[in-house]
């Protein structure tokens, strides 16, 4: 060990902690900024294109014996090429099986994998799922950035391949695999547009690289900036502070962390030593990847998994040389007041012909602009709390939620009722997994009538993001897109829809647009705004043209010509038109009402509405309407009265209300779904009633899109609760979704007068309380769910047992 003149300890790793397998050494793009294929090592060439069986025994071998003799409890593992995909489902799980069977008996073996997402399908994320395996995803940003460099080899795009690789992972059934986007720099991209493009896809982390470069061969600097790196990833820093930090950016947590005086958790910048070596294909042992930018070679040091033990590659003088460490900075970064954070940048970006290693960057210049500014615009500690960086050593499988900060989500939601801020959270994550569904599903009608529906919409998210996000918002889109994705037995898919919503977002836009659009029953239904009417029993298709946010829909001899003031201002009452406005004939409008200035949809139109156990109404006659309009809204005040905590959350995150049949026997009937955020279906009754079904269903919204981000149990926990509010025994999910509900209810019943609201209380509370308990004692929750289990508990521990003047 020696002492740096920072006054920090500089420790060469006694042990390996994190490898690099490259199982396959081709790749199916052609990125003109890939390291591998484009830079000065050309050992590829020669290498097998895929790891045979025996190479992965011998490197899992040795990560196993290293990991005893170190005592190491830990280790990290991350699948690479190439394409580690190529492999195909079959060896690739072959690979897994084999890692898992060698290293798991002596530590524990946290796998991850890095791909371009092309070849990605739902066997292969089912693979990834159950073998545990995390996979970052490489994107550029939009299509225009993307398609700068990641291109396949004739040239094509690859964007469309890689968002629906995207939409995959953001599904919840495979989200606990999505690890991240690494995204490639070019500074002639505008730099928001790419980081909201890879906002949009909902990464639980994000990493921002600089694109490898050398003195021998710089990078590019447009217009010949000083600093255009730097300037590039300040307006992205700006922008995430502005932002709150929604999401780990690695290079920005990095420099906060290392600013405070901690660890950098990066390859990149700072000091930290490293514990990395990279296995390749046929076995040979080699440095970081990045040195292959530096010269051929440049990487290797003459060692194999089957002759050389790890030990033997921490102990190589070539693996000593490339630590990190003041030691082994040039005389110009040793004397750089911001060398604790910078490190030198990466080794690699270092070399030249004449000085080998031993200069400043080649980004010098940007990197030390990017972090004064940083630490000039950073608040001192104390005054907001920096997100730690999430290096692998430190990853909890528990804490990614989707690049919102855990603690606060779910403490906030936890305690029962849930901030307007939490629920728009919750919402932006359901909208970027609507919006992946619909990237998946564009791959599904290539070729057809629809994919000019598709270009329609991919032109309207460059054109007119805010009304494409406002059409997505729709809470019946995510069950529409799944129906088409993976159609159960007796149901019927319909890609054609996509038409109808690139229409309604196309209304919203206001632009002039034609598309062929399907008729179903008659009707031509726009997500959110409502359905036209024709009279052509015997056609299937109608051309709808759009132009200034109106609309004429054709098909046979039938036409309607709907003006944008009936298509795009329905208000709160009558047939949803503007007052003194003359009814359309053939328009059926989306009808709402007014919730202290917010509007709820009253949703008896869309054709996917009907996904509950109680069937939904059919179209309300309007005398229906206008009672339905007096219930909603005096439900709505019973809640400003008994449960004002429940407000801000509706206000944000409720959308529509679907009525349900009224049930014969007089019984209440209410409903949620998982794949229709801020709906909630319900019968009609008095408003005291009514106000606890909405109170009760809107906790189902809030958990159910807590759950799409991350696990709160166990999903294999075997054994059901018994809950006192049911006579059969729950499943673990149904046992929290109805504790979380009952405290809502018990909230409300705690406010209202009178000794039969006391009774309702005392017995709500009860069942909750009991509740929370048995939850806990399952010993299945995850931390996040411990968590979440435990701040409903601290709520409902805060409450009397009794009210005052209750008491028996």
């Amino acid at each position: 060990m020696t002492t740096t003149a920072a006054g920090r300890s500089e420790l060469r790793p006694r042990a390996l902690n994190q490898y690099v397998l490259k199982v396959h050494s081709r790749c199916d793009l052609a990125c003109d900024h890939c390291y591998v294929y484009e830079h000065a090592d050309q050992s590829w060439r020669v290498r097998p294109r895929e790891i045979a069986p025996e190479t992965v025994d011998a490197a899992a071998t040795r990560i196993a014996e290293h990991a005893h003799r170190h005592g190491l409890a830990r280790v990290h593992l991350v699948l690479h090429g190439g394409e580690p995909l190529l492999l195909g489902p079959v060896r690739l799980a072959a690979v897994l099986t084999r890692l898992r069977a060698v290293i798991e008996p002596v530590a524990e073996l946290d796998l991850r994998m890095q791909s371009n997402g092309v070849l990605l399908t739902p066997r292969l994320c089912e693979l990834l799922v159950a073998h545990g395996v995390q996979v970052g995803i490489s994107l550029d940003g939009d299509a225009t950035a993307n398609d700068r460099h990641r291109r396949f080899a004739g040239g094509a795009s690859s964007h469309a391949a890689v968002r629906r690789a995207l939409a995959l992972l953001r599904r919840p059934e495979y989200r606990h695999s999505y690890a991240g986007i690494l995204c490639t720099i070019d500074v002639r991209n505008d730099p928001i547009r790419v980081y909201e493009a890879l906002l949009a896809e909902a990464p639980p982390r994000i990493d921002l690289l600089l694109p490898h470069a050398t003195w021998n061969a710089p990078p590019p600097r447009p217009g010949g900036a000083a600093t255009p790196y730097a300037d590039w990833l300040l307006r992205i820093y700006r922008r995430w502070v502005r932002d709150g930090r929604p999401v780990g950016i690695r290079l920005f947590d990095s420099l906060l962390a290392s600013g405070a005086g901690g660890r950098s958790g990066a390859e990149s910048v700072g000091l930290d030593p490293s514990d990395l070596a990279v296995v390749e294909t046929d076995g040979a042992w080699e440095l970081a990847d990045s040195m292959k930018t530096a010269y051929d070679g440049a990487a290797g040091i003459g060692l194999d998994v089957f002759r050389h033990p790890a030990d033997a590659v921490v102990s190589h003088p070539e693996f000593i040389g490339s630590q990190r460490g003041l030691a082994r900075l040039c005389p110009t970064c040793r004397r750089c007041p911001v060398v604790a954070q910078c490190g030198g940048g990466l080794r690699a970006h270092r070399y030249s012909d004449t000085g080998g290693f031993d200069n400043p960057s080649v980004y010098c210049a940007d990197l030390k602009e990017l972090i004064i500014s940083i630490n000039r615009e950073t608040p001192p500690p104390g005054a907001a709390r920096a997100r730690p960086p999430a290096t692998p050593a430190d990853h909890d499988p528990d804490l990614p939620l989707d690049g919102v900060p855990a603690e606060g989500l779910l403490d906030d939601i936890g305690a029962g009722h849930g901030s307007a801020a939490s629920l728009r959270r919750l919402a932006d994550a359901q909208l970027g997994y609507v919006r992946g569904l619909v990237v998946e599903l564009a791959g599904r009608v290539a070729g057809t009538p629809t994919a000019a529906a598709w270009e329609l919409l991919a032109r309207l998210d460059e054109e007119a993001a805010d009304a494409l996000s406002a059409t997505f918002a729709h809470p019946y889109l995510r069950r529409w897109a799944r129906l088409c994705l993976a159609p159960p037995a007796g149901e019927t898919a319909d890609p054609a829809q996509l038409a109808g919503l690139a229409a309604s977002a196309a209304v919203r836009a206001g632009i002039e647009a034609e598309l062929e659009v399907p008729l179903r029953a008659g009707l031509v239904h726009l997500p959110g705004l409502g359905a036209v009417e024709l009279d052509e029993p015997g056609e299937r298709h109608a051309l709808l043209a759009l132009a200034g946010g109106g609309l004429t829909a054709r098909a046979g001899r039938s036409a309607v010509s709907v003006p944008s003031t009936a298509v795009m201002a329905p208000p709160a009452g009558g047939q949803g038109l503007p007052a003194g406005h003359a009814s359309t004939a053939g328009w059926r409008p989306v009808r709402r009402v007014e919730l202290d200035g917010s509007p709820i949809l009253v949703e008896d139109l869309d054709p996917y509405r009907d996904c509950y156990e109680w069937p939904a109404t059919p179209r309300l006659a309007p005398a229906a309407l206008a009672s339905w309009q007096r219930s909603l809204a005096a439900a709505w005040q019973r809640i400003r009265r008994d449960a004002p905590g429940q407000v801000p959350g509706l206000r944000a995150g409720l959308r529509a209300v679907t009525p349900l049949r009224a049930d014969p026997t007089g019984r209440l009937r209410s409903a949620t779904s998982r794949d229709a955020f801020g709906v909630v279906g319900t019968v009609e009754a008095r408003p005291d009633a009514l106000a606890v079904l909405l109170v009760h269903e809107f906790q189902h919204v809030k958990l159910g899109a807590v759950l799409d981000l991350t696990l709160l149990f166990d999903p294999a926990y075997p054994d059901r609760l018994r809950v006192p509010w049911r006579d059969t025994p729950r499943p673990l999910e149904g046992a929290l979704q109805g504790t979380y509900a009952h405290l809502a209810v018990a909230d409300v019943w705690r406010a209202r007068p009178g000794p039969e609201a006391g009774e309702h209380y005392r017995r709500y509370r009860d069942w909750t309380a009991g509740a929370i308990d048995a939850l806990v004692a399952t010993g299945a929750l995850t931390g996040h769910g411990t968590r979440f289990v435990r701040r409903m508990g601290e709520t409902l521990h805060s409450w009397p047992a009794a009210r005052r003047g209750d008491e028996r």
